[in-house]
């Protein structure tokens, strides 16, 4: 089946399952196909548009050569935005270049055909009953991104556990924020310079990112939980902090 089609819809039903065809395909590129439809919009080519299908399939191809074409054609050159802006923008963008393509394919049939106000407002609230393709594909990239944040944050999470083995048992993650580790991602590597340079008040040693830290409330230096005898399960109990130094300190002035 080619891009305009096989059939020319006549009835309002019909449009409107044409809308739906093309809708589904152009959705499938953009989610599920995402990789494939990447690769095919190479910046390299000429203007490649992104055609969908009445039979909810999809393809990037030149736009049709006839003057005036049989139907409206998609927006041009959506390859030579691809290496230039974010891939969920870039999607988004395609996503709303196709939601206006899609409303301009179904009117044309409808003006084609001679629809009275009627059925073009039947027509118009029987599209308006779906959720648009930016809709569609903005959820899917927020799911997308969230689930790569959860598997990252687990992954994480994973490896602190496994480094943190002493004698046989396994510490919890790390209870209390090591030095900087909550600073933007555009200042990380400030941060790694500055947590290199945090050294531990007992043993003197650097600060790693996969050793269980606490800061004390008092002096706000830091420690190795080894060297204090403080666990990350003992420390999810402590309220305010003190090192020896300082509780010894405290003990003198009394």
């Amino acid at each position: 089946m080619n891009r305009d089609g096989a059939y020319n819809p006549r009835t309002v039903e019909e449009v409107f399952r044409d809308y739906n065809g093309r809708r589904n395909g152009m959705i499938k590129a953009l989610t599920t196909d995402v990789h494939e439809f990447h690769r095919l919009c190479d910046p390299e080519k000429e203007n490649l548009c992104l055609y969908g299908l009445p039979s909810e399939d999809w393809e990037v191809n030149l736009p049709a050569e006839e003057v005036p074409p049989e139907l409206p054609e998609p927006v041009l050159g959506i390859n030579f935005a691809r290496n230039g802006m974010l891939e969920k923008d870039w999607l988004s963008l395609v996503a709303v270049h196709s939601d206006a393509w899609l409303m301009a394919v179904a009117f044309f049939f409808g003006a084609r055909f001679g629809f009275d106000k009627a059925d073009r407002k039947r027509l118009f609230n029987m599209v308006n009953d779906l959720p648009t393709v930016f809709e569609v594909v903005t959820d899917f990239l927020a799911r997308k991104l969230s689930k790569e944040k959860y598997s990252v944050s687990n992954n994480s999470s994973n490896r602190s556990k496994s480094n943190s083995k002493r004698g046989g048992s396994e510490a919890r993650p790390i209870a209390k924020p090591a030095p900087k580790e909550e600073e933007e991602e555009e200042e990380e590597n400030d941060d790694d310079d500055e947590e290199g340079d945090t050294a531990c008040g007992a043993c003197g040693e650097t600060y790693a990112r996969d050793e269980f830290w606490i800061c004390c409330d008092m002096c706000e230096n830091w420690f190795h939980g080894k060297c204090v005898k403080i666990t990350p399960a003992r420390a999810e109990h402590i309220k305010q902090y003190k090192c020896p130094s300082c509780s010894n300190n405290k003990r003198g002035r009394s």
